[in-house]
């Protein structure tokens, strides 16, 4: 067995984003607002990495941030088969694939222009999963039935 070679720094503590779709790990640093935010964090983003079954991904690290179930939602939009590593002290002490709620609240836009959501600033944004692979979701204000493509996130 030979030796792995790390091609993106392993950080201490904080958070791996990994399984991400091939290109699609720019659209994770902009959704997390990592683009814009300075930061002492250190932040790697890595583009066509092999994984061990040969598929290419895109993965990304955040040192010193664990990430809110919102920020994990709005992730799992782009990237439903994502899996999120928590490390701490260079170990990684939990492991999960994400997993988009029944319920979507405040994550993402309504496709339909003259549903009430995108014309009243004080209304949430509510959907309900009604499929999970391939995404597609319901708007519980105007019924309108969104695909992924279809999906805005906010």
């Amino acid at each position: 067995m030979e030796d792995r070679v790390y091609k993106v720094y392993r950080i201490k503590n904080g958070t791996v984003i990994d399984h991400i779709p091939q290109g699609k790990g720019h659209l994770v640093m902009k959704i997390l607002k990592l683009h814009k935010e300075p930061s002492d964090n250190f932040i790697a983003l890595g583009v066509n990495l092999k994984s061990k079954k040969g598929e290419f991904k895109d993965l990304v690290k955040i040192e010193d941030k664990e990430l809110s179930e919102q920020e994990i939602n709005k992730i799992t939009l782009i990237a439903p088969k994502a899996t999120m590593n928590i490390i701490r002290n260079g170990k990684i002490t939990k492991k999960y694939k994400v997993k988009l709620p029944k319920n979507i609240t405040g994550i993402m836009k309504c496709s339909n222009p003259n549903c009430v959501i995108n014309n009243e600033h004080d209304v949430s944004t509510k959907f309900i999963m009604i499929q999970e692979h391939p995404l597609r979701v319901r708007c519980r204000y105007c019924e309108r039935v969104m695909e992924s493509k279809d999906i805005y996130v906010l």
